[in-house]
This record gives C-alpha cells, sequence and structure tokens, in this order.
C-alpha cells in the first residue's frame, strides 16, 4: 500500500506543478498588450514558473514543487505608434516580451504534463481497487 500511496503522492506533486504553470502561462497571455502608462514606464514582463526537486522521505524519492516566479529578461518589443501614452520621444511605445506562439506550445506541453501526471493517478487507483479485491478473495 506505501507504494501506491508514494506513486499517487508524487503524481499530484507533478499535477500541482503544472497548475501553477497554466496559471503563470494564462497570466502571460492576458497581460502581452500590457504596455506602461507613461512613457519610459516598462511594459508587463513575461514570467516564467521555476520548478525544483527535493527528497521526500515519506514516499522514499523525489518529488517536484514550484519555485520561484522568474522575469523572461529578453528585450521589450517596440512599436511606432506615436499618439500612445507611453510613447516615446521618437513616438516607440515598449510592448511585452510575450509571444502568444511560445506561450501556446508551454501551454500544450503544460497539458500533457498534467495529463500524464494525471494517468497515474487513474492507473494507481485501478491497481489498488483490484488489489483489494483480491484481497478479499
Amino acid at each position: 500500500m506505501a507504494d501506491f500511496n508514494a506513486s499517487l503522492r508524487i503524481a499530484a506533486t507533478g499535477l500541482h506543478a503544472q497548475t501553477a504553470r497554466m496559471r503563470v502561462i494564462a497570466e502571460n497571455l492576458a497581460n502581452a498588450d500590457s504596455t506602461g502608462k507613461t512613457p519610459g514606464e516598462d511594459p508587463y514582463r513575461r514570467r516564467v514558473p521555476t520548478f525544483d526537486t527535493k527528497f521526500d522521505a515519506d514516499v522514499g524519492g523525489k518529488v517536484v514543487e514550484v519555485g520561484k516566479l522568474a522575469y523572461d529578461m529578453s528585450d521589450f518589443q517596440s512599436r511606432y505608434e506615436p499618439g500612445h501614452p507611453a510613447a516615446d520621444a521618437k513616438g516607440y511605445v515598449q510592448y511585452p516580451n510575450v509571444d502568444p506562439l511560445i506561450e501556446a506550445m508551454d501551454m500544450r506541453e503544460a497539458q500533457r504534463t498534467y495529463e500524464a501526471n494525471l494517468n497515474v493517478v487513474t492507473v494507481t487507483r485501478q491497481m489498488l481497487g483490484r488489489t483489494l479485491d483480491i484481497l478479499r478473495g
């Protein structure tokens, strides 16, 4: 039974990590066009979740945990929009360094990883149920 519980706990940490990852991706997409309000003010900066592993003595193995959010330090995008309130003296506005295509690919990867962990939970529960059925006779 301990192996079943360990399997469930490890998969649960994976589910939690991917849920956090999807939240960050959704936040990035929601702010993809968020500029500064005044000239010289930085726009939204893309965030990237970090993950860490730690040894969990209860499960006898490593589990994943969500770390701090990191900032993507790539350059902002500049667009010529002289009428925009955040335009600089040359008429350029800084836009976030969020690429919707990259975010979509990251979201798809997070969804697949979430589904893989969910499958581990499902299969473990089925195996546990069958084991109990066998033990009952």
